[in-house]
């Protein structure tokens, strides 16, 4: 498949997209680029892990720096201005996510010809929360949500990874429930390491044995189960 070619299939791919969201009333930020910028607001900064090359799987390219505009989640081009630049990659990588600073046009090129991969210079940023590859801009303000639960109920990085859900609401009701729950056994603290403590303890002597006690509330993730379990407590009057 040659450039123009390629453009062309990747345009066409692009509006029917487009058309195809409109007729089932998808949500239209749900194929946009994620902002780096936005997603870091969201996720909270948490330092630089590294930089160097490394061999990037394109579909794992799902957000931007800067500049994205004329792209949309799988860079197919939104606008016929590209077209002249259809013909240096440099990535920040959050979790799962790569986010394009430089070369937008080489990785739709990448994708339009079928490529699976693409080597870059890779800055990997550490964030509070977990940024999953399904993360969509319309995400966000749970991942915000999230991220707050986190800095009252700081869990292991390992548990973190598979932290999920849709209401924002759901986040503050685990932190309140996560806060009692250690105060009832003596685990409160303001220290750093005294939180790390509770929230591990949390997790392992309460989510964990709770998840497995209600195998009929049984969800995707250890955490939206939780969610269920605190629910049914709330509706039937019952405590953990």
């Amino acid at each position: 498949m040659n450039a123009p070619t390629g453009y062309a299939a990747a345009r066409r791919a692009a509006i029917l997209a487009r058309v195809s969201g409109a007729i089932t009333a998808r949500a239209p930020d749900r194929d946009a680029l994620v902002s780096l910028d936005e997603a870091l607001r969201a996720l909270g900064p948490n330092g630089v892990l590294g930089e160097g090359r490394a061999d990037v799987p394109l579909t794992a390219i799902v957000g931007t720096v800067a500049g994205g505009e004329s792209f949309d989640r799988d860079f197919r081009p939104l606008t016929p201005r590209v077209r002249e630049r259809w013909r240096k990659v440099v990535r920040a990588r959050l979790g799962d996510m790569y986010f394009v600073r430089d070369g937008h046009h080489r990785v739709a090129v990448a994708r339009a010809l079928g490529r699976r991969s693409i080597e870059a210079n890779v800055v990997r940023l550490c964030t509070v929360a977990f940024a999953m590859l399904c993360l969509r801009v319309m995400h966000l303000p749970s991942k915000a949500a999230e991220r707050l639960f986190l800095e009252r109920v700081p869990l292991p990085d390992d548990v973190r990874r598979d932290l999920w859900l849709d209401r924002p609401r759901d986040w503050l009701l685990l932190a309140d429930a996560a806060e009692a729950w250690g105060f009832r056994n003596g685990l409160a603290g303001q220290s750093a390491l005294a939180r790390q403590r509770f929230a591990e303890a949390w997790w392992a002597t309460e989510v964990l044995p709770a998840v497995a006690d209600r195998a009929d509330l049984r969800r995707q993730r250890d955490i939206e189960t939780y969610v269920e379990v605190l629910n049914h407590r709330r509706r039937t009057g019952t405590s953990g």
